[in-house]
């Protein structure tokens, strides 16, 4: 059995200034858990694969496509492959998301 800690994993900055843990990552799969502090964002981008967010913790807004949503801890949010998203931390609060790519990029 493998335990994944994310909270024991060092996070790193990625291209969109977010901190970015890896948590799992093979060919089928990419796990990555999103750390945003407060009014950070990740700009609007889209992948060509299926994306799911499962908000861990806090509070933001997540846009996919023409939609846009306050979502929170514990609600999990589809997108299909090539659609554009962005996600952004409220105010106040930290942001914990684990973004999920299927296949992996």
């Amino acid at each position: 059995m493998k335990i994944i800690k994310m909270d024991e994993i060092e996070g790193k900055e990625n291209k969109r200034g977010v901190v970015a843990k890896q948590l799992i990552r093979h060919e089928n799969t990419r796990v990555m858990n999103l750390v945003l502090k407060p009014g950070d964002e990740v700009p609007e981008h889209s992948v060509p694969v299926d994306v799911f967010f499962y908000i861990v913790e806090g509070k933001g807004t997540l846009r996919i496509g023409n939609d846009e949503e306050v979502v929170k801890a514990r609600d999990i949010i589809v997108c299909p492959p090539d659609t554009k998203m962005a996600l952004k931390a409220d105010q106040g609060e930290v942001f914990k998301v684990l973004n999920v790519k299927t296949p992996s990029l």
